[in-house]
């Protein structure tokens, strides 16, 4: 597996993948400082969950897509001895790496940011556990967003992120959250940051600053990742490589 994931990384070595990691978390970062600095981490935060974790994905989904595309489509599989569902896994696991790598960007800007547009302490513990669920809700939506990059191209990939941006933005008010990946991270950012899924502060006793919501979310988050990995695998195991 170690193999599989290098030689992922060498595909991605001239591509946009590397200068996206750095300008998805920069880009948040300027769209805050547009904003009240005193919502400086909230409103960093609530960008990242609400646009950049749909759309993000979507194009590192895409991206691959179209590289496999320009390395043959898969066919070295006709040749070599490599299971196609340990290329697939490889994948994921890549793009999960990526991911965590931008949001550690993220995380290093907030923190050199902040003490100068707000007064005080930097918020340490908002900003590691907002990043930990952030990263972690955004796992299971990149088995779908490959799946769909791989049978449709660049244009369904970022079709379904769009769409899961609008369904996350309009699920995570509702009561059935959880059954809409896109959803995770917008939710359980409401406790975390104390921040409304509309991006408005919350005040004291308001129902969606409920802690409860973040292990349902970050068990649900890791249960559809192992079953969209294991489905979305299965079946690239047995697709024909054309």
């Amino acid at each position: 597996m170690i193999n599989i994931i290098e030689s992922e990384y060498i595909k991605y070595k001239r591509t946009f993948t590397r200068k996206l990691i750095i300008i998805a978390p920069i880009f948040c970062i300027l769209m805050a400082l547009c904003m009240p600095w005193k919502m400086f981490v909230q409103q960093a935060y609530s960008l990242w969950a609400v646009s950049i974790i749909p759309i993000g994905i979507a194009l590192f989904a895409a991206i691959a897509g179209m590289q496999e595309k320009k390395a043959g489509n898969y066919r070295n599989l006709l040749v070599h001895n490599i299971s196609p569902a340990r290329i697939w896994i490889g994948k994921i696991i890549v793009m999960s790496i990526n991911s965590l790598l931008s949001i550690i960007v993220l995380s290093v800007a907030t923190i050199i940011i902040f003490p100068i547009v707000n007064k005080g302490g930097i918020p340490w513990t908002k900003i590691l556990v907002g990043s930990s669920i952030m990263w972690l809700t955004s796992l299971a939506i990149i088995p779908l967003q490959l799946f769909v990059a791989t049978l449709s191209g660049i244009l369904g990939s970022m079709a379904l992120g769009f769409l899961g941006l609008i369904a996350g933005i309009f699920a995570s008010g509702k009561s059935y959250w959880m059954y809409v990946p896109w959803s995770y991270a917008t939710r359980l950012l409401c406790p975390t940051l104390d921040v409304g899924t509309n991006g408005v502060p919350l005040q004291a006793g308001d129902p969606f600053l409920n802690a409860s919501v973040i292990p349902v979310g970050i068990i649900a988050s890791i249960i559809s990742l192992v079953v969209f990995t294991c489905i979305t695998a299965l079946w690239f195991n047995k697709r024909e490589v054309r």
